[in-house]
Protein backbone atom coordinates (compact mmCIF):
# COMPACT_ATOMS: atom_id res chain seq x y z
CA UNK A 1 0.00 0.00 0.00
CA UNK A 2 1.05 3.27 -0.93
CA UNK A 3 2.51 5.34 1.94
CA UNK A 4 0.14 8.29 1.19
CA UNK A 5 -3.10 6.34 1.15
CA UNK A 6 -4.73 4.44 3.82
CA UNK A 7 -7.44 1.38 4.20
CA UNK A 8 -10.67 2.91 5.94
CA UNK A 9 -13.79 0.93 7.45
CA UNK A 10 -17.34 2.07 7.56
CA UNK A 11 -19.48 1.91 10.88
CA UNK A 12 -20.94 -1.11 9.47
CA UNK A 13 -17.90 -2.96 8.88
CA UNK A 14 -17.67 -2.63 5.33
CA UNK A 15 -13.78 -1.84 4.16
CA UNK A 16 -14.13 1.35 1.74
CA UNK A 17 -11.86 2.08 -0.76
CA UNK A 18 -8.41 3.41 0.42
CA UNK A 19 -8.32 7.19 1.13
CA UNK A 20 -5.43 9.78 1.16
CA UNK A 21 -3.36 9.90 4.21
CA UNK A 22 -3.82 13.93 4.45
CA UNK A 23 -7.51 12.98 4.34
CA UNK A 24 -7.41 10.64 6.85
CA UNK A 25 -5.48 12.78 9.44
CA UNK A 26 -8.56 15.32 8.75
CA UNK A 27 -11.59 12.78 8.82
CA UNK A 28 -10.98 10.06 10.51
CA UNK A 29 -12.22 9.89 14.20
CA UNK A 30 -14.50 12.32 13.55
CA UNK A 31 -16.93 9.98 11.18
CA UNK A 32 -20.23 10.24 13.04
CA UNK A 33 -20.07 14.03 13.41
CA UNK A 34 -22.03 15.38 10.61
CA UNK A 35 -24.46 12.54 11.11
CA UNK A 36 -24.73 14.17 15.07
CA UNK A 37 -25.43 17.59 13.63
CA UNK A 38 -21.63 18.49 15.18
CA UNK A 39 -18.62 19.69 13.35
CA UNK A 40 -15.87 19.79 15.84
CA UNK A 41 -15.66 16.78 18.09
CA UNK A 42 -17.11 17.20 21.72
CA UNK A 43 -15.17 17.20 24.68
CA UNK A 44 -16.71 14.27 26.88
CA UNK A 45 -14.86 15.49 30.88
CA UNK A 46 -17.27 12.65 32.46
CA UNK A 47 -15.42 10.72 35.18
CA UNK A 48 -18.46 8.12 35.80
CA UNK A 49 -21.81 7.65 33.76
CA UNK A 50 -25.43 7.02 35.17
CA UNK A 51 -26.87 3.83 34.81
CA UNK A 52 -29.72 2.19 35.96
CA UNK A 53 -29.40 -1.27 34.62
CA UNK A 54 -27.11 -2.92 36.86
CA UNK A 55 -27.04 -5.58 35.80
CA UNK A 56 -26.33 -4.91 31.91
CA UNK A 57 -23.22 -3.19 33.34
CA UNK A 58 -22.17 -5.65 35.35
CA UNK A 59 -22.51 -7.94 32.27
CA UNK A 60 -20.19 -5.27 30.23
CA UNK A 61 -17.34 -5.21 32.83
CA UNK A 62 -17.43 -8.90 32.76
CA UNK A 63 -16.92 -8.94 29.33
CA UNK A 64 -14.55 -6.24 29.45
CA UNK A 65 -12.18 -8.20 32.01
CA UNK A 66 -12.43 -11.64 29.98
CA UNK A 67 -11.22 -9.80 26.92
CA UNK A 68 -10.20 -6.04 27.42
CA UNK A 69 -12.70 -4.98 24.37
CA UNK A 70 -14.45 -2.04 24.46
CA UNK A 71 -17.17 -2.26 26.30
CA UNK A 72 -20.37 -1.77 24.04
CA UNK A 73 -23.32 0.98 25.06
CA UNK A 74 -22.57 4.09 26.91
CA UNK A 75 -19.52 4.60 29.00
CA UNK A 76 -18.86 2.82 32.61
CA UNK A 77 -16.30 4.77 34.03
CA UNK A 78 -13.18 7.00 33.16
CA UNK A 79 -11.03 4.32 33.99
CA UNK A 80 -12.30 1.80 31.48
CA UNK A 81 -12.24 4.82 28.40
CA UNK A 82 -13.65 7.80 27.43
CA UNK A 83 -15.44 8.78 24.21
CA UNK A 84 -12.88 11.57 23.22
CA UNK A 85 -9.98 9.17 23.91
CA UNK A 86 -11.73 6.85 21.69
CA UNK A 87 -12.27 9.27 18.90
CA UNK A 88 -8.27 9.93 19.03
CA UNK A 89 -7.01 5.74 18.89
CA UNK A 90 -9.18 5.43 16.60
CA UNK A 91 -7.63 8.40 14.02
CA UNK A 92 -4.10 6.91 15.42
CA UNK A 93 -4.99 3.25 14.71
CA UNK A 94 -6.41 4.19 10.77
CA UNK A 95 -2.89 6.44 10.32
CA UNK A 96 -0.81 3.42 11.46
CA UNK A 97 -2.91 0.92 9.36
CA UNK A 98 -3.69 -1.24 12.65
CA UNK A 99 -6.92 -3.06 14.33
CA UNK A 100 -6.35 -0.57 17.00
CA UNK A 101 -4.79 1.70 19.30
CA UNK A 102 -4.43 2.29 23.20
CA UNK A 103 -3.73 5.80 24.68
CA UNK A 104 -1.88 6.91 27.67
CA UNK A 105 -0.85 9.20 30.11
CA UNK A 106 2.82 9.24 28.35
CA UNK A 107 4.85 7.22 26.29
CA UNK A 108 6.12 5.91 29.34
CA UNK A 109 3.30 5.38 30.64
CA UNK A 110 2.54 2.96 27.01
CA UNK A 111 5.34 1.28 27.46
CA UNK A 112 5.28 0.38 30.79
CA UNK A 113 2.43 -1.57 30.14
CA UNK A 114 3.42 -3.34 26.80
CA UNK A 115 6.01 -4.60 29.31
CA UNK A 116 3.43 -5.62 32.06
CA UNK A 117 1.53 -7.64 29.68
CA UNK A 118 4.37 -9.58 28.26
CA UNK A 119 5.16 -10.15 31.56
CA UNK A 120 2.12 -11.00 32.97
CA UNK A 121 1.75 -14.20 30.15
CA UNK A 122 5.85 -15.21 32.18
CA UNK A 123 7.64 -13.54 28.95
CA UNK A 124 10.11 -11.23 30.68
CA UNK A 125 12.81 -10.87 28.48
CA UNK A 126 13.36 -7.97 25.99
CA UNK A 127 15.65 -8.28 23.47
CA UNK A 128 16.60 -4.33 22.47
CA UNK A 129 18.48 -2.58 19.79
CA UNK A 130 20.19 0.74 21.17
CA UNK A 131 20.05 3.33 21.10
CA UNK A 132 16.60 3.75 22.29
CA UNK A 133 15.05 7.17 23.65
CA UNK A 134 17.10 7.46 27.20
CA UNK A 135 14.35 6.58 29.73
CA UNK A 136 12.81 3.46 27.59
CA UNK A 137 17.06 2.44 27.90
CA UNK A 138 16.74 3.28 31.62
CA UNK A 139 13.59 1.48 32.53
CA UNK A 140 14.69 -1.80 30.61
CA UNK A 141 18.48 -1.77 31.60
CA UNK A 142 16.89 -1.50 35.21
CA UNK A 143 14.42 -3.95 35.52
CA UNK A 144 12.20 -1.56 37.41
CA UNK A 145 9.33 -4.04 35.84
CA UNK A 146 10.76 -7.14 36.32
CA UNK A 147 11.97 -7.88 32.83
CA UNK A 148 15.84 -8.71 31.66
CA UNK A 149 17.29 -6.75 28.26
CA UNK A 150 19.88 -8.51 25.77
CA UNK A 151 20.98 -5.54 23.61
CA UNK A 152 22.31 -6.74 20.31
CA UNK A 153 22.35 -4.91 16.87
CA UNK A 154 20.20 -5.74 14.38
CA UNK A 155 21.87 -8.48 12.89
CA UNK A 156 22.11 -10.11 16.34
CA UNK A 157 18.21 -10.19 16.95
CA UNK A 158 17.31 -13.86 15.91
CA UNK A 159 20.71 -15.56 18.22
CA UNK A 160 19.28 -13.32 21.17
CA UNK A 161 16.07 -14.88 21.42
CA UNK A 162 15.16 -16.97 24.22
CA UNK A 163 11.92 -19.15 25.37
CA UNK A 164 11.17 -16.56 27.28
CA UNK A 165 11.40 -13.91 25.50
CA UNK A 166 8.57 -11.60 25.52
CA UNK A 167 9.29 -8.27 22.90
CA UNK A 168 11.98 -7.03 20.46
CA UNK A 169 12.13 -3.31 20.43
CA UNK A 170 13.46 -1.12 18.38
CA UNK A 171 13.44 2.78 17.39
CA UNK A 172 13.45 3.81 13.92
CA UNK A 173 15.05 6.33 13.00
CA UNK A 174 17.08 6.10 16.61
CA UNK A 175 16.61 9.08 19.29
CA UNK A 176 18.80 10.60 19.23
CA UNK A 177 21.48 9.63 16.60
CA UNK A 178 18.45 8.98 13.60
CA UNK A 179 20.18 5.43 12.60
CA UNK A 180 17.48 3.52 10.63
CA UNK A 181 16.92 -0.16 11.25
CA UNK A 182 15.60 -2.85 8.13
CA UNK A 183 12.16 -2.76 10.11
CA UNK A 184 11.13 -5.92 7.59
CA UNK A 185 14.36 -8.45 8.00
CA UNK A 186 13.90 -7.67 12.11
CA UNK A 187 10.43 -8.81 12.14
CA UNK A 188 11.75 -11.77 9.73
CA UNK A 189 14.28 -11.91 12.62
CA UNK A 190 11.88 -11.90 15.58
CA UNK A 191 9.65 -15.15 14.30
CA UNK A 192 6.45 -15.17 16.45
CA UNK A 193 7.78 -12.46 19.09
CA UNK A 194 6.02 -9.69 18.49
CA UNK A 195 8.35 -6.68 17.37
CA UNK A 196 7.70 -2.94 18.83
CA UNK A 197 8.81 0.08 16.67
CA UNK A 198 9.15 2.89 18.32
CA UNK A 199 7.64 5.43 15.42
CA UNK A 200 7.87 8.94 17.50
CA UNK A 201 10.31 10.33 14.78
CA UNK A 202 9.25 8.96 11.80
CA UNK A 203 5.04 8.95 12.04
CA UNK A 204 2.90 7.12 10.12
CA UNK A 205 3.31 10.58 7.71
CA UNK A 206 6.27 8.67 6.80
CA UNK A 207 6.77 5.13 7.98
CA UNK A 208 4.24 2.66 9.17
CA UNK A 209 6.16 -0.07 11.10
CA UNK A 210 3.09 -2.80 10.92
CA UNK A 211 3.19 -2.81 7.13
CA UNK A 212 6.61 -3.93 7.50
CA UNK A 213 5.61 -6.63 9.94
CA UNK A 214 5.72 -4.82 13.31
CA UNK A 215 3.01 -5.95 15.72
CA UNK A 216 2.81 -2.98 18.02
CA UNK A 217 3.86 0.74 17.24
CA UNK A 218 4.57 3.02 19.96
CA UNK A 219 4.40 6.89 20.11
CA UNK A 220 5.11 9.12 22.61
CA UNK A 221 1.99 11.14 21.92
CA UNK A 222 3.49 14.12 22.97
CA UNK A 223 6.05 15.02 20.10
CA UNK A 224 4.53 15.28 16.72
CA UNK A 225 1.10 13.77 16.93
CA UNK A 226 0.10 16.62 19.43
CA UNK A 227 2.57 18.86 17.78
CA UNK A 228 2.34 21.95 19.77
CA UNK A 229 4.44 21.57 22.78
CA UNK A 230 1.34 21.14 25.14
CA UNK A 231 -0.05 17.73 25.64
CA UNK A 232 1.81 14.47 27.35
CA UNK A 233 0.12 11.46 25.77
CA UNK A 234 1.39 8.18 24.41
CA UNK A 235 -0.14 5.66 22.41
CA UNK A 236 0.12 1.86 21.23
CA UNK A 237 -1.10 0.66 17.48
CA UNK A 238 -1.84 -2.72 17.68
CA UNK A 239 -4.31 -5.77 16.51
CA UNK A 240 -7.17 -5.52 18.57
CA UNK A 241 -6.10 -8.70 20.74
CA UNK A 242 -3.39 -6.70 22.34
CA UNK A 243 -5.42 -3.90 22.87
CA UNK A 244 -7.89 -5.79 24.79
CA UNK A 245 -4.76 -6.38 26.81
CA UNK A 246 -3.14 -3.00 27.12
CA UNK A 247 -6.52 -1.62 28.11
CA UNK A 248 -6.96 -3.99 30.89
CA UNK A 249 -3.57 -2.76 31.96
CA UNK A 250 -4.32 0.87 31.62
CA UNK A 251 -7.77 -0.07 34.05
CA UNK A 252 -5.94 -2.21 36.86
CA UNK A 253 -2.87 0.72 37.28
CA UNK A 254 -4.54 3.84 36.28
CA UNK A 255 -2.49 5.23 33.71
CA UNK A 256 -5.23 7.23 31.55
CA UNK A 257 -5.35 9.86 29.54
CA UNK A 258 -7.36 13.05 30.16
CA UNK A 259 -10.10 13.75 27.82
CA UNK A 260 -8.58 17.46 27.14
CA UNK A 261 -5.35 15.78 25.91
CA UNK A 262 -7.11 13.50 23.74
CA UNK A 263 -9.20 15.94 22.14
CA UNK A 264 -5.84 18.23 21.77
CA UNK A 265 -3.82 15.00 20.27
CA UNK A 266 -6.94 14.50 18.05
CA UNK A 267 -6.98 18.19 16.80
CA UNK A 268 -2.93 17.45 16.37
CA UNK A 269 -3.33 14.90 13.89
CA UNK A 270 -5.24 16.58 11.54
CA UNK A 271 -2.22 19.09 10.49
CA UNK A 272 0.35 16.30 10.73
CA UNK A 273 1.40 15.19 7.45
CA UNK A 274 1.50 19.32 6.66
CA UNK A 275 3.31 19.96 9.70
CA UNK A 276 5.86 16.80 8.88
CA UNK A 277 6.37 17.47 5.37
CA UNK A 278 6.92 21.10 5.68
CA UNK A 279 9.34 20.90 8.73
CA UNK A 280 11.02 17.87 6.82
CA UNK A 281 11.64 20.43 3.73
CA UNK A 282 13.26 23.28 5.96
CA UNK A 283 15.20 20.54 7.81
CA UNK A 284 16.82 18.75 4.79
CA UNK A 285 17.82 22.38 3.73
CA UNK A 286 19.78 22.74 7.25
CA UNK A 287 20.96 19.38 6.30
CA UNK A 288 22.80 20.76 3.60
CA UNK A 289 24.12 23.56 4.87
CA UNK A 290 25.16 21.86 8.07
CA UNK A 291 27.26 19.31 5.73
CA UNK A 292 28.75 22.15 4.17
CA UNK A 293 30.56 23.87 7.45
CA UNK A 294 33.49 23.47 8.13
CA UNK A 295 32.40 24.25 12.24
CA UNK A 296 30.51 20.82 12.01
CA UNK A 297 32.32 17.46 12.16
CA UNK A 298 29.23 15.38 10.93
CA UNK A 299 25.93 15.68 10.61
CA UNK A 300 22.83 12.24 11.04
CA UNK A 301 19.98 12.62 9.08
CA UNK A 302 17.76 9.55 8.55
CA UNK A 303 16.72 7.89 4.23
CA UNK A 304 13.37 8.76 5.10
CA UNK A 305 13.74 11.79 5.65
CA UNK A 306 11.98 13.59 8.45
CA UNK A 307 12.43 16.98 10.73
CA UNK A 308 14.68 15.47 13.29
CA UNK A 309 18.43 16.41 12.67
CA UNK A 310 21.68 15.38 14.62
CA UNK A 311 24.67 16.28 14.04
CA UNK A 312 28.63 16.80 15.88
CA UNK A 313 30.80 19.79 16.08
CA UNK A 314 33.90 20.28 16.53
CA UNK A 315 33.62 23.22 19.36
CA UNK A 316 32.17 23.04 22.73
CA UNK A 317 28.45 22.13 22.00
CA UNK A 318 27.52 23.39 25.65
CA UNK A 319 28.46 27.38 23.80
CA UNK A 320 25.67 26.27 20.81
CA UNK A 321 23.10 25.38 23.37
CA UNK A 322 23.91 28.85 25.05
CA UNK A 323 23.93 30.89 21.64
CA UNK A 324 20.64 29.94 20.39
CA UNK A 325 18.24 32.76 20.17
CA UNK A 326 15.52 32.03 17.98
CA UNK A 327 15.84 28.05 18.78
CA UNK A 328 14.48 27.19 21.85
CA UNK A 329 17.03 25.26 23.65
CA UNK A 330 14.90 22.33 25.26
CA UNK A 331 14.18 18.43 25.66
CA UNK A 332 11.12 17.17 23.56
CA UNK A 333 10.79 17.47 19.48
CA UNK A 334 8.22 17.86 17.30
CA UNK A 335 6.86 20.99 17.81
CA UNK A 336 6.06 24.17 15.75
CA UNK A 337 8.88 25.80 17.27
CA UNK A 338 12.44 24.34 16.71
CA UNK A 339 14.08 22.87 19.72
CA UNK A 340 18.02 21.86 19.96
CA UNK A 341 19.42 19.96 23.47
CA UNK A 342 22.63 17.88 24.06
CA UNK A 343 21.81 14.52 24.87
CA UNK A 344 24.57 13.24 26.50
CA UNK A 345 23.91 15.96 29.24
CA UNK A 346 19.80 15.52 29.14
CA UNK A 347 17.83 13.18 27.17
CA UNK A 348 19.93 10.02 27.61
CA UNK A 349 22.22 11.23 30.95
CA UNK A 350 20.62 8.26 32.56
CA UNK A 351 22.00 5.74 30.34
CA UNK A 352 25.26 4.58 31.45
CA UNK A 353 28.21 6.83 29.86
CA UNK A 354 30.21 3.61 27.78
CA UNK A 355 26.91 2.00 26.93
CA UNK A 356 25.64 5.83 25.16
CA UNK A 357 29.01 6.28 23.42
CA UNK A 358 28.41 2.56 22.56
CA UNK A 359 25.61 3.37 20.38
CA UNK A 360 27.19 6.62 19.25
CA UNK A 361 25.64 9.34 21.25
CA UNK A 362 29.28 11.30 21.08
CA UNK A 363 29.75 13.94 23.95
CA UNK A 364 29.76 16.31 20.44
CA UNK A 365 25.98 15.26 19.39
CA UNK A 366 23.43 18.01 19.38
CA UNK A 367 20.39 16.88 18.35
CA UNK A 368 17.58 19.06 16.99
CA UNK A 369 13.53 19.15 15.95
CA UNK A 370 13.01 21.64 13.43
CA UNK A 371 9.85 23.55 13.48
CA UNK A 372 7.74 25.23 11.05
CA UNK A 373 10.17 28.69 10.79
CA UNK A 374 11.76 30.35 8.03
CA UNK A 375 14.92 28.28 6.90
CA UNK A 376 16.97 31.41 6.61
CA UNK A 377 15.95 32.45 10.10
CA UNK A 378 17.01 29.26 11.81
CA UNK A 379 20.21 29.00 9.94
CA UNK A 380 21.25 32.88 10.91
CA UNK A 381 20.13 31.86 14.57
CA UNK A 382 22.74 28.25 14.35
CA UNK A 383 25.14 30.15 12.29
CA UNK A 384 25.48 32.47 15.62
CA UNK A 385 25.55 30.13 17.96
CA UNK A 386 28.40 27.74 16.02
CA UNK A 387 30.61 30.45 16.33
CA UNK A 388 33.55 31.78 14.74
CA UNK A 389 34.23 29.84 11.31
CA UNK A 390 38.52 28.50 11.65
CA UNK A 391 40.77 29.63 9.54
CA UNK A 392 41.27 28.48 5.79
CA UNK A 393 42.03 25.33 5.84
CA UNK A 394 42.64 24.77 9.79
CA UNK A 395 39.72 22.49 9.76
CA UNK A 396 39.28 18.96 8.54
CA UNK A 397 36.06 19.58 6.15
CA UNK A 398 36.98 15.93 4.79
CA UNK A 399 35.04 14.34 7.29
CA UNK A 400 32.06 16.44 7.34
CA UNK A 401 29.19 14.67 5.70
CA UNK A 402 25.85 13.28 5.94
CA UNK A 403 25.70 9.88 7.86
CA UNK A 404 22.29 8.10 6.64
CA UNK A 405 23.31 4.87 7.48
CA UNK A 406 21.61 1.63 9.07
CA UNK A 407 21.88 1.11 12.64
CA UNK A 408 24.89 -0.16 14.27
Amino acid sequence: MDMDTTSTRAHDGVRTAPRALATEAVHAGRDDLARQGLHAPPIDLSTTYPSYDSRGEAARIDAFATTGAEPDGPPVYGRLGNPTVARFETALARLEGTEAAVAFASGMAALSAVLLVRGSMGLRHVVAVRPLYGCSDHLLTAGLLGSEVTWTDPAGVADALRPDTGLVIVESPANPTLAEVDLRAVAHACGSVPLLVDNTFATPVLQRPAEHGARLVLHSATKYLGGHGDVLAGVVACDEEFAGRLRQVRFATGGVLHPLAGYLLLRGLSTLPVRVRAASATAAELVRRLAADPRVARVHYPRIGGAMVAFEVYGDPHEVIAGVRLITPAVSLGSVDTLIQHPASISHRIVDADDRRGAGVSDQLLRMSVGLEDADDLWSDLDGALGRRPERGAGNCASNHVAPALAN
